[in-house]
Parts: structure tokens; C-alpha cells; sequence
């Protein structure tokens, strides 16, 4: 067993040259070189003994194995075959940890939280994730309605702060909402790029998500609440009556629109970026039928 760091350039590239290691590109492969970062993570996250943690992505393990002497149990999904006989290496002195080869959209999480977890501990979902998919493993994380407490992950920045956007600012919109609609947002650390190998081309925040226990808005309909946000956000220069009526086209006319709009007190002519989460609540419940 190697005494440094997996999270070191030195070991990664020692790692990736004895198990002739090629990036692939299509999985959007970028591997953490610095243990102090990773260690940051962790504390935002949260993570002590009394805790376990679900990691996506684990690559050679970098992150992984600084979970694994924090957490109480690991487990961690890894697509890619190749990794598997690495992850077995660098992970071999751990025995609270567990790599399932599989793709975390098609993963039954719900099932793996109750197969290896203790009923009773908090489950907190540590990663660094791919960018080009992290916004529909988010969306799946939150819409499962998972047993989880909170999601702290390393993304794109740009990305970070439009899940954690306030309105009326230019990342506000219905990602912003979608995310926020689940859990309370905050980005608590920008990370260069030089952190990474091979280096990305975009800047990296780490965003955390806690989960709530219930919806901040009560809403009649939340397939039709997220749908009546997106629209509003279709096209953004344009006002909300504009945005509206293009979606409820044939359903309900300007008129109708406007007479639902004035019961709740919000004018035609406002962008959708300027509504808070109540505002779309209100919104969308008034549209209903």
C-alpha cells in the first residue's frame, strides 16, 4: 500500500502510467491532484463517522479514499469498467468501502442506501461529477426523493450559480428553481483549475445542496408548476404575458391570462427573472384548472 495521497500529481501520474490509463473524453474525466481541496469538501459536506457518503464518479478514487477516513461507509459509482482493478488497488486498505459498476441514472439508490447503510445515520452525497451530465444526475437525486440529507458536489461554476441564483440576476432561472424547490443552495468554494488533471477548460465550484424536509411553496401540481416556470424563462427578454401566451396557446387567451395574473397581483409586463419562488407557487396555482 502507497502511503501518499491518491490526490497528489506524483501518485495520480504513477497510477495512470502502471495501469496505462487513457482519459476518455465522452466521460468528461478530471481527476482532483490536491488533498486540501478534497479535505475542504469533505468539511462542507459534513461528513464525520457518523455519517456515510454516496460518491459518483470515484475515477482512480482521489476523493474516495479521503471519504473513506471520514465517513463511516462509502459507496461509489463508477461507470467505467477500466477503473474498477485501480479502485481495487487504491482502495484496498479500506474495508468500509464499496465501488458498484454501474451508471447512477439507472442505479436504484434508493435500494443501495437500505442494502449498506445503518438505518438512522445521515446519507450525504459527495462528488466531484462529470459537467457534461451533471445537471440530470442532480435532477435525479432530488426528484427520487431520496433517503438523503444533503449533495455537496464540484461542478462547473457557472452552473453552481445559476442552481444557487437569487432573482434578478442573470444566472436566475428555472434551474435555479427546480433546484431550489428541493433544497436550500449555497456555493461555498471556487476551485482553480490547476487542481485538476487533466486541467478542464472551465472554472469549478464546489455547491451545496440541503436537502429540505418539505417544498419552501405549496403548489397544486408540481409537474405543471416546473412547466408553467420553464416557460416563463422560454425566452428571457420577453415579458411574462408574452412567455404565457405562447405556451397556453389555444388554451387560454390574453385576456383570460390577464385576468388570472391581476388576481394574484403580478403584472403582464415583468420578466420571469424577477419572480421569486413564491411568485411561480402563486403563479402557477392561479393558471391551474
Amino acid at each position: 500500500m502507497n502511503s501518499k495521497a491518491v490526490a497528489t500529481p506524483t501518485r495520480t501520474k504513477e497510477i495512470l502510467q502502471t495501469y496505462g490509463f487513457s482519459f476518455k473524453k465522452s466521460l468528461g474525466q478530471n481527476f482532483l491532484i490536491d488533498v486540501n481541496i478534497l479535505k475542504n469538501i469533505i468539511a462542507e459536506a459534513g461528513i464525520d463517522r457518523s455519517a456515510n457518503a454516496i460518491e459518483i464518479g470515484p475515477g482512480i478514487g482521489a476523493l474516495t479514499e479521503q471519504l473513506a477516513q471520514h465517513a463511516d461507509r462509502v459507496v461509489a459509482f463508477e461507470i467505467d469498467q477500466r477503473l474498477l482493478p485501480i479502485l481495487e488497488e487504491t482502495l484496498g486498505s479500506y474495508d468500509n468501502v464499496e465501488v458498484i459498476n454501474q451508471d447512477i441514472l439507472k442505479a436504484d439508490v434508493a435500494r443501495v442506501i437500505a442494502d449498506h447503510f445503518k438505518p438512522g445515520q445521515p446519507v450525504r452525497v459527495v462528488a466531484n461529477l462529470p459537467y457534461y451530465i451533471t445537471t440530470p444526475i442532480l435532477m435525479k437525486l432530488l426528484m427520487d426523493q431520496l433517503p438523503i440529507d444533503s449533495i455537496t458536489v464540484m461542478i462547473q461554476k457557472e452552473v453552481a450559480d445559476r442552481m444557487a441564483a437569487e432573482p434578478n440576476t442573470k444566472s436566475y432561472g428555472s434551474l435555479s428553481i427546480a433546484v431550489q424547490y428541493y433544497t436550500e443552495a449555497s456555493v461555498v468554494l471556487n476551485v482553480p483549475k490547476t487542481v485538476f488533471m487533466p486541467q478542464p477548460n472551465v472554472d469549478s465550484s464546489v455547491l451545496h445542496l440541503e436537502m429540505r424536509e418539505k417544498p419552501p411553496v405549496e403548489v397544486e401540481d408540481e409537474e405543471f408548476f416546473f412547466d408553467v416556470v420553464k416557460a416563463t424563462f422560454g425566452q428571457r427578454r420577453k415579458t411574462l404575458m408574452n412567455n404565457l401566451a405562447r405556451h397556453f396557446k389555444g388554451e387560454m387567451d390574453k385576456e383570460e391570462l390577464r385576468s388570472r395574473l391581476e388576481k394574484i397581483n403580478i403584472e403582464p409586463s415583468r420578466r420571469g427573472e424577477s419572480l421569486s419562488m413564491k411568485e411561480f407557487a402563486d403563479l402557477a396555482n392561479v393558471l391551474y384548472k
